[in-house]
């Protein structure tokens, strides 16, 4: 029997669950943004050279390829050594026994990349491009920068960019170059034709330093065809 004790009873469970409501939703934890710290200012634009050479600009060029000085991994090498890790994408420019400098770069595309040890045999700036006979077989297009038409004039139209260093190997050009003009989007791929390419801002600082006739160690690279090709 329903009785008036029954009914007061449901009355006051009905109240109690009109009472209850429903917790708001927990709002979604929105992840802070990374903190990108500013570019040296070395990676500023430069106006003292001959032709201008563009700033970097922030947030592009990823902190692991920015110049910096680091601890040598290679104390026996004597100063002035440049070795060049093309896996890690890394130059090194041994200070002394302590110290070295790192430069991110990018490096020859699998099938042109070269490896050995060669010698400095001198260094230029704003050098020509004289294009060799085995890459106009390959782009024609490049004949009248050949060496027999005196090259490419320097400017910043010019591949090599602000510098080059030219490697020899038992006094015979072994034509590939540790050269600027690289693109910060290029740093850590496989670009050009075997050379060493380096941020216009980079190359100039290695040129600095670099010692005539120093050592140029390029190890060997053990995933060429991993690597990502641009051309």
């Amino acid at each position: 029997m329903f009785t008036r004790r029954n009914f007061i009873a449901v009355g006051a469970m009905a109240g109690l669950s009109a009472c209850a409501t429903t917790p708001p939703p927990i709002p979604a934890t929105v992840p802070s943004p990374p903190v990108i710290p500013p570019l040296p200012d070395f990676y500023g634009a430069i106006t003292t050279e001959p032709y201008p050479i563009p700033a970097i600009p922030e947030g592009k060029l990823p902190q692991r390829y920015w110049r910096q000085e680091v601890a040598n991994p290679w104390p026996n090498y004597t100063s002035g050594t440049i070795v060049v890790d093309p896996d890690a994408a890394m130059l090194h420019f041994v200070e002394d026994e302590d110290r070295a400098i790192r430069y991110g770069v990018s490096v020859g595309a699998a099938g042109f990349a070269w490896q050995g040890t060669a010698r400095l045999q001198f260094c230029r700036k704003w050098p020509r491009w004289k294009v060799p006979q085995t890459m106009i077989a390959r782009k024609p297009e490049l004949e009248p920068y050949s060496v027999a038409n005196g090259g490419m004039d320097p400017g910043p139209e010019n591949p090599l960019g602000a510098r080059a260093l030219y490697l020899f190997q038992n006094g015979i050009d072994t034509l590939y170059r540790i050269h600027g003009d690289a693109s910060y989007l290029e740093l850590g791929k496989a670009v050009s034709s075997g050379c060493i390419r380096m941020l216009n801002q980079d190359v100039i600082h290695l040129h600095e330093r670099a010692i005539h006739g120093s050592s140029v160690i390029v190890l060997p690279s053990m995933k060429a065809n991993k690597l990502e090709q641009l051309y």
